[in-house]
């Protein structure tokens, strides 16, 4: 697929169904491309689709079957888009720091394609504002979703999940307590975390 250049063509892109519940346009709405009119376009449509259908069918899909749906705060960001976002302080790393990251159509140094997109879990919602234990989120997905690199936000306990090809398993956190929960070589990183969140499961059922 060409990189779009009318609005039928945009239209053509945002239909691309990448999984059971999620369509492209569901990546590719930016506040920050809305407010400052720069388009968020990938320029390489398939790559940007095959990295987002990799996110959506191993994560997302897995993720709304279990707890409900899902919001997509931050997905896809254009070049452009993303480099204005670091330049303006609007919580967007440098370009190339989200090269097969949130900037889908371009592969990292290494060579090699990704997706991340910033999500919220409905669901969880009241549980983390009464407890504000986003860990439990965190510890289920380490249990059970493939590996995947996390990062929470303290807002809705959103959060950064991401597919890679060269997958990470780091979960880290801008929400209190700030930092590194897990990663490879950490006493905490293998085995069960059950105990983690069976609180919150127990919410579901109740």
């Amino acid at each position: 697929m060409k990189k779009p250049g009318s609005v039928k063509s945009l239209e053509d892109l945002g239909r691309v169904r990448l999984s059971k519940s999620f369509f492209m346009r569901d990546m590719l709405y930016s506040e920050i491309a809305n407010f400052n009119g720069i388009p968020n376009i990938p320029d390489d449509p398939d790559l940007a689709i095959y990295a987002a259908s990799k996110l959506c069918e191993t994560l997302l899909e897995p993720l709304q079957e279990q707890f409900g749906r899902i919001s997509i705060r931050s997905a896809y960001r254009a070049p452009a888009v993303n480099q204005f976002g670091n330049e303006n302080n609007l919580g967007c790393a440098r370009n190339e720091a989200n090269y097969a990251k949130h900037i889908f159509d371009r592969r990292d140094t290494d060579g090699c394609c990704g997706a991340t997109a910033t999500i919220v879990v409905n669901s969880f919602i009241g549980y983390y504002e009464q407890s504000h234990h986003w860990q439990a989120m965190a510890w289920w997905i380490h249990d059970h979703l493939p590996p995947t690199d996390l990062y929470f936000f303290p807002k809705f306990a959103a959060f950064n999940i991401t597919w890679h090809e060269k997958p990470g398993r780091t979960i880290q956190s801008y929400a209190k307590p700030k930092g590194t929960l897990t990663k490879p070589g950490m006493d905490n990183f293998e085995g069960s975390h059950a105990h983690e969140y069976e609180a919150f499961l127990a919410t579901l059922c109740s």
